[in-house]
């Protein structure tokens, strides 16, 4: 296993490498990615469609970490994880402007792959599941994420990115295929069982709700005062931009410059002390 310090060290170059890959790479990784954590969201969908309660909640969160797992074993870029690539920059490995290039194209890249399986699953009748009973819990779980003032989304996005960050943080440590999984497992189902807001995630349960309210009957179950606020605008204003910022105060913040902080962040003034 990888301590803490030789995570920091392994990052510093991941992190840099990131910064330099083509952008049209990039953009297909971020698309991967998107559908990954897309498909873990779905089946979070289906078990609150299946099951009720706090059942569903649970089920749900043992099932999303799958997302992750994906994300990091067969090879995609993901935007919340990527705020760690601020620590490359801390270091001075890798320059500001890269770190942006890297969230912007993946970020769209992330969007672009969650919408395609919110497509998917909605044309090609998995949101028909158990008599339309998946439909409508992606309406209600969409209305749901855009109806929270624009301080919880973005307190609630701090809080999960932190967590998705640790859980990367904690898969790095593993050198095999199964550790990486237990390490990130529990920080994932820790965010996802509290509710707390990943923005690439919200790409696609709130898109999935948005498809699904466009069918009458499933449009019919839903109480009509929950699709009062459900729209692409309020998809964007009220959800995606407080959680994406709360995402990167969450990621890059507490996560990526504490952990530069404690295992980089005096080594080079310890080098200059030993010369002097």
């Amino acid at each position: 296993m990888n301590s803490p310090k030789e995570i920091a060290q392994n990052y510093i170059a991941v992190g840099a490498a990131k910064t330099k890959t083509p952008i049209a790479k990039l953009f297909v990784l971020g698309i991967l990615a998107g559908m990954f954590i897309a498909l873990a969201g779905v089946a979070c969908t289906v078990s609150s469609a299946t099951l009720s309660g706090s059942v569903a909640k649970l089920i749900g969160a043992m099932v999303f970490p799958g997302g992750l797992a994906m994300v990091l074993i067969a090879g995609s870029e993901l935007f919340t994880g990527n705020n760690l690539i601020i620590m490359s920059v801390l270091d001075k490995q890798a320059t500001i402007g890269g770190m942006l290039k890297n969230w912007v194209v993946v970020y769209i890249g992330n969007f672009a792959g969650s919408i395609l399986i919110a497509a998917l699953i909605f044309f090609g009748g998995t949101i028909n599941l158990f008599s339309g009973d998946v439909g409508v819990a992606a309406i209600n779980t969409a209305a749901a994420k855009v109806s929270m003032t624009f301080g919880t989304a973005f307190v609630r996005g701090i809080l999960c990115n932190f967590l998705v960050c640790i859980a990367v943080w904690m898969a790095l440590a593993a050198k095999d295929v199964t550790g990486k999984i237990v390490g990130l497992f529990f920080p994932i189902m820790f965010f996802v069982l509290c509710g707390y807001e990943h923005s690439v995630a919200n790409m696609y349960f709130i898109s999935a709700g948005l498809f699904a309210s466009t069918n009458a009957q499933m449009a019919a179950a839903v109480d009509p005062s929950v699709l009062q606020n459900l729209s692409w605008g309020s998809f964007f204003s009220a959800n995606l931009l407080p959680v994406t910022l709360g995402n990167i105060i969450g990621g890059s913040g507490l996560a990526g410059v504490v952990y530069w902080f404690l295992y980089l962040g005096g080594k080079k003034d310890k080098v200059n002390a030993v010369k002097k």
